[in-house]
């Protein structure tokens, strides 16, 4: 069962419809807005904590233990990047880890994982 550990939060402005996109990693755009990275591999400033309309205020998590929706089969441990959906992926070489995985997952499921803040690139 996915639960939260202590974090850091920040708030951003939606860029996009954010509603359907809670617990999903996201970036930060060129006007300081936040939008679902969609980017694979990519980096991300952190999970989507709420689920804001465009315009609204997005709340982040930017460090620490949380969740994650899971797009594909994860084993805990693994190293994770963000898939072009914002999801949640096993990193491959030269992708950017964005946390690592506490527990097992699959497709769409909520999943705890460690966040980590401007990641790394997978070996």
């Amino acid at each position: 069962m996915a639960t939260m550990l202590s974090r850091d939060t920040r708030t951003f402005v939606a860029g996009s419809d954010l509603t359907a996109a809670q617990f999903k990693f996201v970036s930060l755009a060129a006007d300081g807005q936040v939008d679902v990275t969609a980017s694979a591999g990519g980096n991300a400033i952190g999970i989507l904590s709420n689920n804001p309309d465009v315009g609204q205020a997005a709340t982040v998590t930017v460090t620490g233990g949380y969740m994650v929706e899971a797009g594909g089969t994860i084993t805990a441990g693994d190293q994770i990047q963000s898939s072009a959906t914002g999801t949640a992926l096993l990193a491959a070489t030269g992708d950017v880890v964005l946390g690592y995985a506490r527990e097992d997952a699959v497709i769409g499921q909520i999943m705890r994982i460690e966040f980590i803040t401007g990641g790394n690139l997978a070996a």
